[in-house]
């Protein structure tokens, strides 16, 4: 999808793998009686085949509230994702785009996340900032996403961080389970100091790890591309009545979304400030 470039970069960083159908799509429904939803099916913890990613489970709680049933067509996440698959005509919504997406009719957001540091506890590091004079020595995890870069890399390469700065594939192996959470696991292994990570892939992964980590949410700088994003599911252009349909559910269960998104360690933004929301905005 076109979309201005940090939304670009948050893309990358959320849509993670091949861009080819996989050989589990759904037949299509043809009574009306599902909600026809498009995900990639190892890309926790959004998503997997075996619906555990908290995008399949409010995927679950929308088709019930509109009376339906999850129908999926499952497709490794890459550039080129929407276009071929909800703007295709192979399902009717995609989850978890930024609210400002191109090229898609997007629902009222259901959370507001960042970009985070991370770091073992047991190292004392207290970072907080891009800024801290520390970083210019620590070894610094990043993920790489093909050409594009996420907005902490290029807020690095700013304050001319880069030596000390080590790429992992946010691609991986697909063919192994949870190909992002390789970066997680380096800052537990010490084989990184600090990762720098989309807050709900890291926020789930660290909460998953067995050696304690922390989690600590970015701040927007002026200087830097934004941090921090809403996101939203998205429609087709011009199918307003189901935008419409959804927006309401949203809003309805958004105290069950809010408690949801916190089972998986998502860090959760106000829309103020860089601090723990209270609920949903």
């Amino acid at each position: 999808m076109s979309a201005t470039w940090p939304a670009l970069a948050l893309m990358a960083a959320l849509l993670a793998a091949t861009c080819w159908l996989m050989p589990l799509t759904a037949k299509a429904d043809t009574t009306g009686a599902a909600l026809r939803v498009c995900a990639d099916p190892n890309n926790m913890p959004f998503s997997n085949a075996e619906g555990r990613g908290f995008e399949n489970r409010l995927a679950e709680l929308m088709a019930q509230a509109l009376g339906k049933h999850v129908e999926y067509t499952w497709w490794a996440q890459r550039r080129g994702f929407v276009r071929n698959t909800l703007n295709a005509g192979a399902c009717d919504i995609v989850m978890g785009l930024p609210a400002a997406s191109d090229h898609v009719l997007a629902t009222r957001a259901y959370y507001r996340s960042g970009y985070v540091l991370v770091t073992r506890q047991d190292r004392n590091l207290n970072l907080s900032s891009l800024d801290d004079p520390r970083l210019q020595s620590l070894k610094i995890g990043v993920h790489l996403i093909g050409d594009n870069s996420t907005p902490p890399v290029l807020a690095l390469a700013r304050r001319g961080i880069v030596n000390n700065v080590l790429g992992y594939s946010i691609f991986g192996d697909y063919r192994e389970p949870n190909p992002p959470a390789r970066l997680i696991e380096a800052v537990a292994d010490g084989e990184v100091d600090v990762a720098l990570a989309w807050g709900p892939l890291a926020g789930y992964f660290a909460s998953h790890s067995a050696v304690p980590l922390e989690v600590i949410p970015l701040a927007d700088d002026p200087r830097d591309p934004p941090f921090r994003f809403s996101i939203a599911m998205g429609v087709r252009p011009g199918d307003t009545a189901l935008k419409r349909r959804l927006d309401t559910e949203l809003e309805r269960h958004c105290g069950d979304i809010d408690a949801l998104l916190r089972q998986y360690g998502v860090p959760l933004l106000d829309n103020a400030d860089n601090v723990p929301a209270a609920g949903l905005k």
